[in-house]
């Protein structure tokens, strides 16, 4: 990301169901602003919006409720099972995604706000890496991973198995971050790494600005 601003800019990814929710209230705590991706997708595909009638296009019109909302289940059966459709999907949406995203980072810029967290399960799929300034990925053991997807999305082993198949594996993300914070013990823990890196990030950017 060109520093035309003050401003820094933490991507934070990870893996599904390894914790990325406590991290990111971690990191607010710490004084960063939040942006959170998965929210603005959820907002750029509201009724009657221009997103949503691409989508329509795309994927027809069973995708929409009858009161005019996305069906996000239906979607997700489309898509999850099917890689080309899924880069539809995704060659759809991003570009709003990424839209929402640069103004909401230039109106923390303008708030003078020092760092922001990007929070974006599919940081790298929609390249809104290419605008953080560092990136940290939150990992953890299948099993548990499993466990927590079954009880916050009410889905089967199965389904949870056919959308890790489909996402990056644990490698992927420790080869293409800055930190990686591994939740392999208790939610105090988790909380303690957060904490650290959240330290070590600003360190970091203090540092650069000063370097700049």
């Amino acid at each position: 990301m060109s520093k035309t601003t003050d401003i820094s800019v933490i991507g934070l990814t990870g893996q599904s169901g390894a914790g990325k929710t406590t991290v990111s209230k971690v990191f607010s705590e710490e004084g960063f602003a939040d942006i959170n991706a998965d929210k603005i997708a959820r907002e750029i595909m509201v009724k009657d919006s221009p997103c949503l009638k691409e989508l329509a296009e795309c994927f027809g019109s069973e995708i929409i409720l009858e009161n005019g909302e996305l069906d996000r289940r239906k979607l997700a059966g489309i898509v999850f099972n099917d890689q080309e459709k899924l880069a539809q999907l995704n060659a759809i949406s991003y570009p709003y995604i990424t839209y929402e995203i640069m103004k909401k980072i230039k109106e923390y810029a303008g708030e003078g706000k020092r760092f922001v967290l990007l929070d974006a399960p599919t940081l790298f799929e929609s390249r809104a890496d290419d605008f953080c300034d560092l990136i940290i990925s939150v990992t953890a053991p299948e099993s548990v991973r499993t466990e927590r997807i079954a009880k916050r999305d009410g889905i089967s082993p199965e389904q949870i198995k056919e959308r890790f198949s489909s996402q990056h594996s644990e490698k992927f993300f420790i080869d293409h971050s800055d930190f990686i914070i591994k939740n392999n013990k208790s939610v105090d823990d988790l909380i303690e790494k957060a904490r650290e890196v959240a330290d070590k990030v600003k360190e970091y950017c203090n540092n650069a600005e000063e370097a700049w």
